[in-house]
């Protein structure tokens, strides 16, 4: 296998449930080529869109909550665990020490459920608003959330030694860029302006959330990077569907 589908299979093997087998060269692999990430997103939102256009006929409350479900089933559950360490650690009125030790706990707390069931109403709002348009915003949604992460590790340095600061530690402007290339051409051909303008808000709220881990915990985290990635989805679909009112 050539070194670019190996990377890709590693992405995928990463980022989604889809059993294609990951190792460690195959983690190394991904974050040396770090603009793949958007490339990834573009493959997850493409099957899960998909399989929301099969679903689109459905009442939109059972259409939304059978779409998250399938997007959980197929991508997992580790950003959504992440947000919810995020929003423990960034709940306790504590020194930056202890906010870590919060993030690192196995157990779940009050603002990481909190976090969870903001984060999955606000998903589950905006899935319903872009039903009729869902293959293209499911895809264009998963392009941003993961140029989201991609823009936090570049701009964020890592809190401590884990998965997250192999990525953060590694990712460089020319990953950035050429993700963001990516991510910016493939909006506008899905959802033009909209698509756009989804994109620079997904981009821009990881921005801010590098700033609130910084102030809060020193720098950015695994754990961070995975709430980045609900926020930077959430947002592009939020964002996307209010645009569309707009233009």
């Amino acid at each position: 296998m050539n070194g670019t589908l190996y990377t890709i299979k590693a992405g995928i093997g990463f980022f989604t449930t889809i059993p294609v087998g990951i190792d460690v060269d195959g983690m190394q692999k991904l974050s040396l080529n770090a603009y793949f990430f958007p490339l990834i997103g573009a493959i997850i939102g493409l099957l899960v869109g998909c399989i929301g256009l099969v679903l689109s006929h459905l009442p939109s409350y059972l259409f939304s909550a059978l779409l998250i479900f399938i997007l959980y089933l197929v991508t997992g559950l580790n950003h959504l665990d992440g947000l919810m360490d995020f929003g423990d650690a960034l709940l306790t009125h504590d020194t930056t020490e202890e906010k870590i030790r919060a993030m690192r706990d196995p157990s779940v707390g009050v603002g990481g459920i909190v976090f969870c069931m903001i984060s999955i109403l606000i998903l589950f709002s905006g899935i319903i608003t872009l039903q009729q348009n869902i293959l293209f915003s499911i895809l264009a949604a998963e392009i941003c959330a993961k140029q989201s992460m991609l823009t936090a590790a570049m701009f964020g340095s890592s809190t401590y030694k884990g998965l997250g600061s192999i990525f953060i530690d590694n990712v460089t402007m020319r990953d950035f860029l050429i993700g963001l290339t990516f991510s910016m051409i493939t909006c506008w051909l899905t959802l033009g302006m909209v698509g756009i303008i989804a994109l620079f808000a997904a981009v821009s709220s990881a921005l801010i959330v590098v700033s609130i881990s910084n102030h809060n915990f020193g720098g950015v985290s695994g754990d961070s990077l995975g709430a980045i990635n609900e926020i930077g989805r959430i947002l592009a679909l939020i964002v996307g569907g209010s645009a569309w009112t707009l233009l």
